[in-house]
């Protein structure tokens, strides 16, 4: 995490610099801006690392292993992939959580289809999708996507299930 850290940290460092050059304190209205978005998000922060923090505590590492972990194989994928397809929410809850059954012993597969599953099913967002695109527009991607999410956990398993990912 710390050359991620880095790289945004001289990003943002750029970014101050290229508004504070601007004039017209356009810095200091981003940073106002930067403080509003943080205190809307900080609670939802907070909450989505206690889940991903504890999810890995209160769930039994041989339950997770039977049901989404390498001997769950076909069945732990398709879990993966309807619970990341209702899973709500951003990345904010979502990788979160990905990464505290990661690390409490779910399968690099299932965690892939997890991840795919949130990305393109996405099925709390489908009202309105609906309402904004259709339910025609939103059937056929819905049909055209249906098997990436359980294709990409197979190949996740297939190629990098020996490899160590925490």
């Amino acid at each position: 995490m710390l050359i991620p850290t880095i790289i945004m940290g001289v990003i943002a460092i750029i970014f101050l610099i290229i508004a504070y050059q601007k004039g017209g304190g356009e810095h200091i209205l981003g940073l106002k801006a930067a403080g509003n978005i943080l205190i809307q998000i900080l609670p939802l922060l907070i909450f989505a690392f206690i889940i991903a923090g504890t999810i890995q505590y209160i769930i039994p590492n041989d339950l997770i292993s039977e049901w989404v972990g390498a001997e769950s194989g076909l069945r732990g994928i398709f879990i993966g992939s309807a619970a990341g397809g209702l899973t709500p929410g951003g990345p904010i809850i979502a990788m979160p959580i990905a990464a505290g059954l990661l690390q409490s012993g779910a399968s690099i597969g299932t965690m892939v289809a997890f991840m795919t599953g949130w990305s393109l099913w996405a099925f709390t967002r489908l009202p309105i999708e609906i309402g904004l695109m259709g339910w025609r527009f939103t059937a056929i991607r819905l049909v055209c996507t249906f098997i990436f999410p359980l294709l990409a956990g197979i190949i996740a398993n297939f190629f990098f299930s020996k490899t160590e990912v925490v």
